[in-house]
């Protein structure tokens, strides 16, 4: 009994540290789509700034996605993503190669950063018709809303492959600095 006392006053004594010293790294969590699109993009900016530029060449293998790749292929992703909804793709973003472009830090979070942004705009102008409209995906017809939620679990699915590149090159996320 006096172990899960201890436990349960570590825990809520951890989460209240947590929560005091990084509130911009927890804000949005289980607060719907938005919060949770806030949450994951702050958190993808902060680890992609986070991680040192000669790291964005790193691969964990051959064959596998460099930290520059990675990062670009979610920012791709997210102008897909939009474009099966009827967005626009930049006009700059065509010409964008992503294995020439992902060692080069200051580019690779631009284009995450407008990403982010884009889909944050856009989402953010839907009306409840809107998220219903049907579009094709994977030979699937799925709405808008699901194309939506695809985008926020797959932006947090790489998360947590950045974490782990970060981690084995020596970066802590930004959110778990002591």
């Amino acid at each position: 009994m006096k172990r899960l006392l201890a436990f349960l006053l570590f825990s809520m004594f951890s989460a209240a540290t947590l929560l005091a010293q990084k509130p911009n790294f927890i804000e949005g969590v289980g607060q719907g789509y938005d919060g949770e699109w806030t949450h994951v993009s702050r958190q993808l900016i902060a680890l992609a700034e986070a991680i040192p530029a000669d790291k964005y060449a790193w691969r964990p293998a051959p064959g596998v996605r460099s930290t520059g790749e990675v990062i670009m292929h979610i920012a791709g992703a997210n102008f897909y993503f939009l474009s099966l909804m009827g967005q626009k793709l930049p006009p700059d973003f065509q010409s964008v190669d992503e294995e020439k472009v992902a060692p080069e830090k200051a580019k690779v979070v631009d284009w995450l950063k407008r990403s982010l942004d884009a889909a944050g705009n856009a989402r953010a102008h839907v009306t409840a018709a809107d998220l219903k409209k049907t579009a094709k995906f994977l030979d699937h017809t799925v709405t808008h809303d699901d194309i939506y939620l695809r985008m926020v679990i797959h932006n947090n699915e790489h998360m947590g492959q950045l974490v782990a590149y970060a981690r084995m090159n020596g970066v802590v996320p930004p959110w778990s600095e002591k």
